[in-house]
């Protein structure tokens, strides 16, 4: 069964730490079998507060979805994120 994690940007405090985030999460994901559905694409927010950005990303198994997100090189990348924007993050098992 298929897993989904899902980046929703909600806030942004310093650009800078984004545009390092956004340097090292490629780094972050070579060698992973996971597949980028959808990353930054027009957003129209139908419903609940407004989001800046998405990304939508697959992987085959949940096993793997936190060995990437747990993954060392992710983890220099979050940092990043972290202090750059408010994201809200979720993980879930598709159909």
């Amino acid at each position: 069964m298929s897993y989904y994690i899902i980046f929703i940007k909600e806030k942004v405090r310093d650009n800078a730490e984004i545009e390092q985030y956004g340097k090292l999460v490629s780094a972050a994901a070579a060698g992973r079998n996971m597949k980028k559905l959808a990353a930054y694409g027009e957003i129209e927010t139908l419903e609940g507060a407004q989001a800046l950005g998405t990304v939508l990303l697959e992987f085959p198994t949940r096993q793997e979805a936190l060995a990437w997100y747990n993954s060392e090189e992710y983890k220099k990348a979050r940092a990043h994120r972290f202090l750059g924007a408010d994201y809200r993050v979720i993980m879930f098992e598709g159909a």
